[in-house]
């Protein structure tokens, strides 16, 4: 069996999969936050658990983590749990487990999972996308993770907005500190900021993505808007992603993948910044759902 392991801000969560994918065990314990050897030992107790009501021997472990993993040390780094930093935790873990470990982005496990048995399946290029707290991506090509010389492949929250309109400029500050980022304008938070600004409201104060999104449906022109302005966004985004990449499939995740208007509004949107005459990309909601993460790292 192969073990998958989430590594989150505020759970670790793990899953035991079969060598033909089928789900043999799963738990998730809360993340022993500002603990380095608390995580570790952490794992450790979960594969023991795990394998024990499995009834069988993890052969290899897949870790996820938020942040970018150096491919040469496993070093994690530029993610938010900074107690993960500059320290060893591929080794750590193996030495811990006694067992073969290999460490990814967590958007990176989400695009390997659903390329693997997901809504990319059988595709040769997937390019999976994290539409949630922040925007985040991962590069599958014929089954196998493209993570790149500087470990960022796939980070396309962090190109600028494409084509930005005057009123776009120089756009709110990502979380990385730079205004105009693609994050700064299609996560989650980032939704609901742009109604609050256009409703004149302070920051923080106005609808959830989930309630624009009812405001919508309800027939409220200013939550209308709202999802007008971020489906062209995010169509100028993803067609710069297709005009360097050619994916064969888009795989959309995070909480606003939930929304089902995105898969018909978006392709037309995007198509429309795409070069040449034909635009055969399929734009495909997540079919793991939560579990994309886990799922993938286990695949590592």
């Amino acid at each position: 069996m192969r073990m998958g392991v989430d590594y989150g801000g505020t759970k670790i969560e793990g899953i035991l999969l079969a060598p033909d994918g089928s789900e043999r065990a799963r738990a998730r314990v809360a993340t022993p936050r500002f603990d380095y050897e608390g995580g570790v030992a952490a794992i450790k107790s979960l594969m023991e658990s795990l394998e024990s009501e499995a009834g069988g021997r993890v052969e290899r472990v897949g870790i996820g983590v938020p942040g970018s993993v150096d491919r040469g040390t496993g070093h994690v780094s530029m993610g938010n749990s900074i107690w993960l930093h500059g320290r060893d935790l591929r080794g750590d873990l193996a030495r811990a487990l006694d067992r073969p470990v290999k460490i990814a982005n967590d958007a990176n496990c989400f695009a390997l999972s659903e390329a693997v048995d997901g809504a990319g399946a059988g595709a040769p290029v997937v390019f999976g996308v994290i539409l949630g707290t922040g925007v985040g991506g991962g590069i599958v090509v014929n089954g196998a993770l493209v993570e790149g010389i500087n470990a960022i492949a796939g980070e396309w929250g962090h190109i600028p907005l494409p084509a930005p309109l005057d009123d776009e400029r120089p756009g709110p500050v990502c979380s990385c500190g730079v205004p105009g980022h693609t994050e700064s304008w299609l996560s989650g938070p980032s939704l609901a900021a742009d109604f609050a600004r256009r409703a004149g409201l302070a920051a923080g104060t106005g609808p959830s993505p989930a309630e624009i999104l009812a405001l919508a449906e309800a027939g409220d022109t200013l939550a209308e808007e709202t999802l007008i302005r971020f489906e062209d966004r995010l169509g100028r985004s993803l067609a710069s992603i297709v005009n360097v990449l050619d994916p064969d499939v888009i795989v959309l995740g995070g909480g606003l993948s939930n929304i089902d208007r995105f898969y018909r509004t978006v392709p037309p949107r995007i198509e429309a910044h795409v070069f040449g005459d034909r635009f055969l990309t399929r734009l495909a909601r997540n079919v793991h759902g939560d579990s994309s993460g886990v799922r993938g790292a286990a695949w590592l």
